[in-house]
């Protein structure tokens, strides 16, 4: 995988935001692709976005919220009413970033990513449909593009019949952190 500009093994490495002043080098380099991470959303039961145990924090289960909404629901496949592969892949990327920022919640500073190290993505397919990998791919993408080789990552895409509040994708993480 290649990652952009700017974005070479270690990124996740550096010294932090923590130890001087201006942001961290992960946090520069979603200014530099024009990301923003967003708030973290609530959780829509008894759970919480993120647990930190050891060097390990794992990601609750991630939807596409931006503003606290989906703009997309349904089922993805190709044909009428389903939601398009390539849209579908846009919507990991959200999923992705709200992981992030689920991580930042616990840890305070990015830099402390030393690894993405597993990525588990849900896709909630029409039957027909096998294309969960290209749609997962829209997250893994854009780990690697944030956290270059440090976001490259063990990754499971399995279909689901239906994923909460009938969201399409559903994304959880687990990054290694010093």
């Amino acid at each position: 995988m290649t990652a952009g500009p700017g974005a070479g093994p270690g990124v996740g490495a550096g010294s932090g935001a923590g130890a001087g002043t201006g942001p961290g080098r992960v946090e520069a380099r979603l200014a530099e692709l024009g990301l923003q991470l967003p708030v973290v959303a609530a959780p829509v039961a008894a759970y919480v976005p993120a647990v930190l145990e050891g060097d390990r924090v794992w990601t609750s289960g991630q939807l596409p919220f931006v503003d606290g909404t989906l703009s997309v629901t349904g089922k993805v496949g190709e044909g009428p009413g389903l939601v398009p592969p390539a849209d579908a892949a846009q919507l990991a990327r959200v999923c992705a970033l709200n992981a992030i920022a689920a991580v930042r919640s616990v840890i305070g500073d990015l830099d402390r990513i030393v690894r993405i190290v597993k990525v588990v993505g849900f896709v909630a397919s029409d039957p027909t449909f096998t294309g969960q990998p290209g749609v997962v791919n829209g997250a893994s993408l854009l780990l690697g593009e944030v956290f270059g080789d440090a976001g490259v990552h063990a990754r499971s895409a399995v279909g689901v019949a239906v994923l909460p509040l009938d969201s399409p994708v559903e994304l959880e993480l687990v990054a290694a952190v010093r």
